[in-house]
């Protein structure tokens, strides 16, 4: 497997550009891995948008903001392990490495997995509707990894194979002394996803029922990642499959059979959570005291 400290300078020639972003920021003696703070950026854009959509959802603002305490670590812990579990060679010389987060090794479907857990556990104890819960979620996921995805970037890894195509993206080797061109797999994931929460968005504000958009998303985002999988270089294989590309596959084709089958079936619009709050606060608010009779 290519190691990307190897790699320095980055290229896009068909815009004539060369960076060199910091894996590392040093500000005196405080050390901030650009990674982990693109990832928090990431995060802190999806709540603040979360956070403004919440009522359409049924959901208020400290929702969101709890979700987001409850969702976060799930996620970051189960993307941790699923990544670590199908690249354990990495690991297996030093296992403490695997609590080293900020050099990257996060792999999205187990985020995935991980969030849907916190979102059960967040919706048992907060008593709202998982599937409003995973669909507002599900809108703040698409722009965590749109933006997440440039922490590879930076990191010089999630790149795809060899290529000499007009979108190649170049790494100079400091160890060959030469330049060499990959698939930029990570910006076509990233470009994916800035799609898709456009397309999500417009169609949440026209959902028919609860899950209609984490449903949405599943079958997007699973279609973008087994067509850019099979660029990737650095794919976590379970013999000779590769483990995101197959899970996308079957994610994307279930997630659409279900769409199209939901599409022909009734829904009452009363039955949203949004509209069912709406109802429950409405029948709840105290009358006006009648005048006593004189």
């Amino acid at each position: 497997m290519m190691n990307p400290a190897n790699y320095s300078v980055i290229s896009f020639p068909f815009l004539g550009l060369e960076v060199n972003p910091p894996r590392v920021l040093t500000l005196g003696p405080l050390t901030i891995h650009m990674y982990g703070l693109i990832i928090a950026v990431g995060l802190i854009l999806a709540a603040m948008y979360s956070t403004r959509r919440s009522k359409e959802f049924g959901l208020t603002e400290d929702d969101i903001l709890d979700g987001v305490l409850w969702i976060t670590p799930f996620a970051i812990i189960c993307a941790r392990i699923y990544y670590c579990v199908f690249s354990w060679e990495e690991y297996a010389a030093d296992p403490v490495s695997v609590l080293y987060i900020w050099n990257g090794g996060l792999a999205i479907y187990g985020g995935v997995i991980g969030a849907m857990v916190g979102m059960a556990v967040y919706a048992r104890i907060k008593k709202v509707r998982l599937a409003a819960v995973m669909d507002i979620t599900m809108l703040g996921f698409l722009i965590g990894q749109f933006i997440g995805r440039w922490g590879n970037f930076v990191n010089r890894e999630a790149f795809g194979a060899a290529t000499d195509s007009f979108f190649r993206m170049g790494l100079f080797n400091t160890q060959t002394g030469a330049w060499e061109y990959y698939h930029p797999t990570f910006l076509y994931e990233s470009l994916w996803n800035f799609c898709g929460f456009f397309l999500l968005h417009y169609l949440s504000k026209k959902r028919r029922y609860d899950g209609q958009i984490a449903l949405d998303y599943a079958a997007w985002y699973g279609l973008g990642r087994y067509m850019i999988e099979g660029l990737r270089m650095d794919s976590l294989w379970w013999g000779p499959v590769r483990v995101s590309q197959v899970l996308a596959g079957v994610t994307c084709l279930a997630a659409s059979l279900l769409l199209i089958w939901l599409s022909f079936r009734p829904h009452d619009p009363a039955k949203l959570w949004v509209n069912q709050v709406a109802a429950k606060k409405a029948s709840t608010q105290t009358e006006e005291p009648k005048e006593p009779d004189e």
